[in-house]
């Protein structure tokens, strides 16, 4: 399973990663349509960089009506299909983290595809905060990390709003 790997000691928010991404999937510079978000938090001086999980167990998959969210067997990510997407927003409300859009352009949800596994945000990430790799445990990995982060930003200790790493 290809997975892409954040580090938040790395990333310095230069948005390239937001820019290529936007470029790749709608042919534009708005940050907006960019399936990777860069958060920056000035109260911990936190450089956060977002994107899909590709979560083993993966709840949009789930809960899309449609069937429009598959596991791509080539790269193990999970895609939406933007014909059979129907715009529902189910998905959206079953991420756990946040990492769905929606593209109110064409009506329909968004996430990372991996670029078909040559993700075009690792390229031209300049600090090498993000990379590609092939693991679950990275996954599990960074889920758990920003769980900790999360739950110690917010202030209402670990197990606030914890979910299973």
């Amino acid at each position: 399973m290809l997975f892409i790997s954040m580090d938040l000691n790395k990333c310095v928010a230069c948005r390239n990663c937001e820019y290529v991404c936007a470029l790749t999937n709608a042919g534009d510079f708005y940050r907006e349509h960019s399936n990777i978000r860069v958060n920056y938090y000035h109260d911990v001086n936190v450089c956060m960089p977002l994107t899909c999980l590709q979560c083993e167990d993966a709840w949009c998959q789930e809960v899309c009506p449609a069937a429009a969210i598959t596991k791509n067997p080539a790269t193990g990510g999970i895609e939406i299909d933007k014909d059979r997407c129907v715009g529902c927003k189910m998905c959206m409300l079953a991420c756990p983290l946040g990492n769905i859009h929606y593209d109110t352009k064409r009506q329909r949800s968004q996430k990372c595809n991996l670029c078909g596994g040559d993700p075009k945000c690792v390229k031209f990430c300049i600090s090498g905060a993000l990379k590609l790799v092939d693991s679950s445990d990275y996954a599990r990995s960074n889920r758990a990390m920003f769980h900790r982060f999360m739950s110690e930003f917010s202030g209402c200790g670990p197990s606030c709003g914890e979910l299973e790493p």
